[in-house]
């Protein structure tokens, strides 16, 4: 599938930086550029089409609400602010997510992951037949075809992953975050800072843990609602 095309439009330098590094993690992003005010973002957008902008409300000349107004074409907006005020006029404009500074990468992870599952929903028949099964996975140097019917639960080890599948185990060097942006969002959810579940393996859960397999998981505290909104 093609990678969804983004801007930011962002005056704090800082802010710019966090974004960046945070688009260059996620596989299927790809960062067309940033624009320190949304004039010289319009302007470009004349002759240049992206899928998704970040966008800051407070900027210089042109207000990022009122930019907002200003699209014509459709596209994925995320709003990155520090003022949680304008969350409801943000989404009155009909914006995919509303990020509140400071960013953490799992928050950022799953607003971009709601522009996937649109832009996977509205693609051609036959380009989303295209979407892949499987994942290749290094380890020892080696690559690892591991298909995402058989993964029963991802666990963080530190600097690497431990891949729990029907067959057996795979350690590999990686984070769970990188792992979990090459997961399908409706097969995979985290429970935990350290657990990825396979939700279709998943046999029973109460309020703290959850049973895949046999194997009871713990369910993090931030994650509590994960499992009863599935």
């Amino acid at each position: 599938m093609s990678k969804i095309k983004c801007i930011i439009i962002e005056d704090e330098p800082l802010a710019i930086k966090v974004l960046s590094d945070y688009v260059a993690q996620v596989p299927f992003l790809q960062l067309e550029g940033s624009f320190k005010d949304a004039i010289l973002a319009t302007e470009w957008l004349r002759t240049n089409e992206v899928q998704l902008i970040f966008l800051d409300i407070h900027l210089p000349k042109l207000k990022g609400m009122a930019f907002l107004k200003t699209l014509t074409k459709k596209t994925a907006v995320i709003i990155t602010t520090a003022y949680h005020q304008y969350a409801v006029e943000g989404f009155d404009l009909d914006v995919t997510d509303y990020l509140l500074k400071p960013i953490e990468f799992e928050r950022f992870l799953t607003a971009v992951n709601k522009v996937r599952v649109t832009k996977y929903n509205s693609l051609p028949i036959n380009e989303a037949n295209e979407v892949k099964d499987y994942l290749f996975l290094t380890v020892q140097k080696k690559k690892i075809k591991i298909l995402f019917s058989e993964i029963l639960y991802i666990e963080s080890q530190r600097e690497y992953i431990k891949v729990v599948t029907e067959k057996k185990e795979f350690i590999s060097r990686m984070s769970t975050h990188e792992i979990e942006t090459l997961l399908p969002d409706h097969c995979f959810k985290r429970i935990h800072r350290s657990f990825i579940i396979s939700i279709n393996k998943l046999e029973s859960y109460t309020a703290e843990s959850v049973e895949v397999n046999g194997i009871s998981i713990p369910i993090g505290r931030g994650y509590k609602d994960v499992i009863e909104n599935l």
